[in-house]
């Protein structure tokens, strides 16, 4: 499945059958083939896009991540799931019944975010566009405080590009990137400055 632009076609073929049969994660995940990595990540990743100030949210969604996309680098053609998640779906006839709902939206979406700008993410542009959606889930699940909504934002720009070969938010996802260095130096100066006064504190409180 190849055809860049073309998700609701994509998921009309993957909901149908049946509306009384099953239609498991990893089922999905394989009718998704090549955007599934994608998927899985966005999905994993959309809370954190939220400022909700819930602890350890980001590495909870992160640390996953992170072995989706090492399975992603390993070459796996979609993400080996554990049975308990891997084996659970819904009915058929209720995810027929929410692509219909949702149609609508879709299309729209699909205005929004379709093929374009392709030099963005083919050849080595795409190449360094992984590297940094990689890194960019590394630094999400690194327990950094106010070091998340960068990132998170990246990694769905760069998700979005991947599903949809999209250039435009492969460049989004750039400048994203640059403001999660950019803030990340700032917090881990900050964080320094920090430490150090505390030292400078407690050795004034201990030896004068």
């Amino acid at each position: 499945m190849d055809e860049r632009g073309a998700l609701l076609p994509a998921l009309d073929r993957l909901f149908a059958g049946p509306r009384n049969s099953l239609l498991t994660v990893s089922a999905i995940l394989e009718g998704l083939e090549n955007r599934s990595y994608a998927f899985a990540i966005a999905a994993l990743n959309l809370p954190n896009c939220i400022p909700t100030g819930i602890p350890w949210l980001s590495t909870i969604t992160g640390v996953p991540m992170l072995l989706l996309v090492a399975q992603f680098f390993m070459g796996r053609p979609t993400p080996s799931l554990p049975d308990f998640i891997g084996k659970r779906g819904l009915d058929r006839g209720q995810l027929q019944d929410f692509l219909g709902r949702a149609r609508r939206h879709l299309r729209r979406l699909e205005r929004t975010i379709h093929p374009r700008q392709e030099a963005w993410v083919s050849g080595t542009p795409r190449r360094l566009l992984l590297l940094a959606w990689a890194a960019n889930i590394f630094l999400l699940a690194l327990p950094i405080p106010f070091d998340n909504l960068f990132p998170a934002w990246a990694i769905l720009f760069f998700c979005l590009a991947l599903i949809e070969g999209d250039g435009v938010m492969a460049m989004l996802g750039w400048l994203l990137t640059l403001a999660t260095a950019a803030w990340t130096v700032f917090l881990l100066m900050i964080g320094h400055a920090a430490l150090m006064a505390a030292f400078v504190a407690l050795r004034e409180l201990l030896f004068d």
